[in-house]
């Protein structure tokens, strides 16, 4: 039976009940049952472990999280913070575990985050120090947290974190599939939906469906024959407006972010966009506050890990692999307890060198490089290539691409990282580049980021550039990639159309990190498309909101002129 507990909560009315811990294994005192009223008066389901016979008060390690398995992985976790000195509680995002509230990813959890800190710097246990740490979902949660600083959280490690709006559910203002399947997953009921969630060729099957018969975009659930109604809220905002840039910090917001942080990324981290750009912001907005990143050749799920032995058929170095759990605890008593500093923090910026078997370090994500390599995409042919050339074209050209938008045997923008390194890539489309033999051997640092030149005979476009080496063995090693809706090219938060058939300017940097030794004699490999298959929207041109087009807007096929003064640049470190 639960029992119900009243507590003062910010100076108003406020509800924390849960049963006394009835439940006692071992050393460990659980309470699995406490709720927490918010200033909206919604309910959070929170889990707390504290040491039996220890001194208290104590900091606490929270952590927030949609995700919900309490009586296994949850509550192991609480067990390592207190097994480590801390006191151990995780709370449930609004709607999740015993909340009676509706859910709602992303919405609300920066202010419910606020809350349930402050019930916790509270409490006789918690001596106001609160540390936060988790992945994904619960990286977001920490910067969510940090939208409106608490005195009482005192640092984040957040690992692969979200940033909703930016990397997921859109990148670069392009929708993609995943997160569709996601919403039910998390928000079907209290728990996790995991029959939904396994049941990938359902939604396989809806997405297919949906690239076959070229239905509108927002018609995807009726295909499903499920109401989404978490993705037509998502679609219903194309532009960064005010619905994603009030879920995390953003902004003059990071001005006020004044604890340390450590963050854990992969260079094939599929939300990596998201990760590092509040890193990018803080240390604009906030050069002062002290953040440290590691990171390396993980996946999403690996980065969480401490790396895996192969990720998308590529082996990495054995000593890219860490203990994520020992880094994470050795930086809590660095800040919290005032212990010595994790070993592998050597600088700010801690990453492996793929290829090189190594770790480095540097004061900035800047100080990685020292040079760069920029390369124009000419429309001279070598062969099945064209030439990417270190020299601006003395004679303005272009290369020309049709794309028919009504066909769906073809599919354009063959971008993904899986597998990483490979014997072929796809030549059927779009325009592949290469340069001549690397003269020297170097590593590829940071992101690359460039400059196109088109014109189109429509009103807007999603274009698509992959980044490979091709090593002197002939395996095509994916780098980076970039793909963008061009209408936002030059504003995230407000759409502008291009006029047809004008060369315009599509200026990118947010592309994916990477660290890889390039060997001497490989070349650099550069392919550009259109944007144009299963895996996310369809931008069909007509200036109408993406989500609304339908195959019968495809009647004109796209016709795109690739400018030769287009360019990119790599940063580099020559050592």
């Amino acid at each position: 039976m639960i029992q119900f507990l009243f507590a003062l909560f910010l100076g108003i009315s406020s509800l924390a009940y849960g049963q006394q811990p009835d439940q006692k294994k071992n050393d460990y005192d659980i309470q699995d049952s406490i709720m927490i009223r918010t200033r909206d008066n919604a309910m959070i389901s929170v889990m707390i472990v504290k040491k039996k016979n220890m001194e208290y008060p104590l900091p606490v390690i929270f952590q927030f999280t949609i995700y919900v398995r309490d009586t296994g992985r949850d509550l192991q976790s609480l067990k390592e913070a207190v097994d480590k000195g801390y006191v151990g509680v995780i709370a449930y995002t609004r709607g999740k575990r015993l909340s009676p509230n509706q859910i709602y990813p992303y919405e609300f959890d920066g202010n419910d985050a606020y809350d349930v800190i402050d019930w916790i710097s509270k409490q006789s246990w918690c001596n106001g120090k609160i540390g936060m740490y988790g992945g994904s979902y619960n990286g977001f949660t920490q910067w969510a947290a940090c939208k409106t600083m608490h005195p009482a959280l005192k640092t984040i490690v957040p690992y692969v974190a979200n940033r909703p709006g930016m990397g997921l559910p859109m990148e670069n203002n392009i929708f993609i599939n995943p997160n569709y399947e996601w919403a039910f997953y998390v928000g079907n009921n209290k728990y996790l939906d995991n029959e939904t969630g396994n049941n990938r060729q359902r939604f396989r099957n809806m997405m297919f469906k949906w690239w076959e018969t070229g239905v509108a975009y927002n018609k995807m659930d009726s295909i499903d024959g499920i109401p989404n109604k978490w993705f037509q809220s998502w679609i219903a905002h194309p532009d960064f407006d005010n619905y994603w840039q009030g879920m995390a910090p953003y902004k003059d917001d990071f001005k006020h972010i004044n604890i340390p942080v450590l963050a854990i990324d992969g260079y094939y981290n599929d939300s990596q966009n998201s990760s590092l750009y509040y890193l990018r912001e803080l240390q604009k907005y906030n050069p002062k506050t002290p953040f440290y990143l590691v990171i390396g050749p993980y996946s999403h799920f690996g980065a969480q890990r401490g790396g895996e032995k192969s990720i998308n058929g590529y082996k990495v170095d054995d000593v890219s692999l860490f203990d994520i759990k020992k880094v994470t605890y050795d930086w809590f008593d660095y800040i919290l307890k005032k212990g010595p500093k994790p070993d592998i923090l050597k600088d700010k910026i801690n990453y492996e060198v793929m290829g090189d078997n190594e770790w480095r370090s540097a004061p900035s994500l800047e100080s990685t490089y020292n040079d760069f390599l920029q390369f124009y995409l000419s429309d001279t042919k070598r062969k099945e290539y064209y030439f990417l050339g270190p020299d601006k074209p003395d004679e303005k050209s272009y290369l020309l691409q049709t794309v028919d938008f009504t066909d769906r045997k073809n599919s354009n923008n063959d971008y993904y990282p899986d597998p990483i390194e490979k014997d072929e890539i796809n030549k059927s489309n779009g325009f592949i580049f290469m340069s001549d033999p690397l003269k020297r051997s170097m590593i590829i640092n940071g992101s690359f980021w460039g400059n196109l030149a088109i014109s189109i005979n429509k009103r807007d476009v999603d274009v698509g550039v992959t980044l490979y080496e091709l090593t002197p063995e002939g395996k095509y090693f994916h780098l980076s990639y970039y793909i963008g809706r061009a209408s936002y090219a030059k504003d995230i938060e407000k759409r502008k159309l291009l006029k047809p058939n004008k060369k315009t300017f599509i200026q990118f940097t947010n592309t994916h990190l990477i660290s890889k030794r390039i060997k001497k004699g490989s070349r650099i490999v550069v392919s550009i498309n259109v944007n144009k298959n299963p895996f996310s929207q369809i931008n069909y041109g007509t200036g109408k909101e993406v989500s609304t087009e339908t195959i019968s807007d495809a009647t004109e096929p796209l016709v795109i002129k690739w400018y030769n003064e287009s360019f990119i640049k790599i940063p580099v470190l020559i050592d």
